[in-house]
């Protein structure tokens, strides 16, 4: 199989970048008040829960 390898540092910065997009749509409908109550819901109680966490120290 001779299928070309994508580099590392070029894949992860592709999820990144499409990581990225996801979030400013969401971002955007959100501020547009777009999103179903639930979903709604759902990014309060992550965004409480990532306030009171830990901050989580990633070596990258």
């Amino acid at each position: 199989m001779n299928a070309p390898v994508i580099p590392r540092a070029q894949a992860i910065a592709a999820a990144r970048a499409a990581l990225d997009a996801a979030r400013a749509r969401r971002d955007r409908d959100r501020a547009a008040g777009l999103l179903p109550p639930e979903t709604e819901l759902a990014l309060r109680r992550l965004e409480r829960h990532q306030r009171t966490a830990p901050a989580v120290d990633r070596a990258a």
